[in-house]
């Protein structure tokens, strides 16, 4: 997985969590400053700008794999990329607009208005630049458990089968 990949996911979580875990949530349609706040807050953690890299990202991935074995097309696939691309940096705003109006539909307007304030705030700001660390970090230490605890719990579980008799 990429680590824009990576970091688009810890995003959407990070956000989708903010937006589960809110008490306020209601039925209503979001104000348009609900809306306002909620795109805020999405600007503000780069998720944006995530999904602004993905139609360009996976265009020029289409030109390597492309390109690997048909180098002979590289010219005429790079002006063919250049004239879509537009067509599908269209699409992004309806991802977006999604994920607007979802967040906005969990939060009340205030609790939106307060985690704007937490993003823009000198900390909010040190979070998200240090987050995509972070998660990197945590899931290091996760896989590397996962793996000591993978052992443990097999040795643990032969020495006990040991004791009834029994080898595996």
């Amino acid at each position: 997985m990429s680590s824009s990949n990576m970091k688009i996911k810890a995003l959407l979580g990070a956000a989708l969590a903010l937006a589960i875990s809110s008490v306020g949530a209601r039925a209503d349609e979001p104000t348009p400053a609900a809306l306002n706040y909620a795109n805020q807050i999405f600007v503000d953690i780069g998720m944006k700008a995530s999904i602004d890299q993905v139609v360009p990202g996976m265009l020029a991935q289409l030109e390597r794999n492309v390109t690997s074995t048909r180098p002979e097309l590289k010219d005429s696939l790079h002006e063919t990329v250049l004239a879509i691309e537009p067509e599908f940096i269209k699409t992004e705003q309806g991802v977006m607009a999604d994920s607007v109006k979802f967040l906005a539909s969990k939060m009340t307007e205030q609790e939106l208005k307060e985690t704007l304030a937490f993003y823009e705030s000198p900390a909010g700001k040190k979070y998200v630049a240090l987050e995509p660390s972070v998660v990197q970090e945590v899931g290091n230490l996760a896989r590397a458990w996962r793996q000591q605890l993978s052992t443990d719990i097999l040795t643990r579980a032969r020495e006990e089968m040991k004791k009834k008799g029994f080898d595996f």
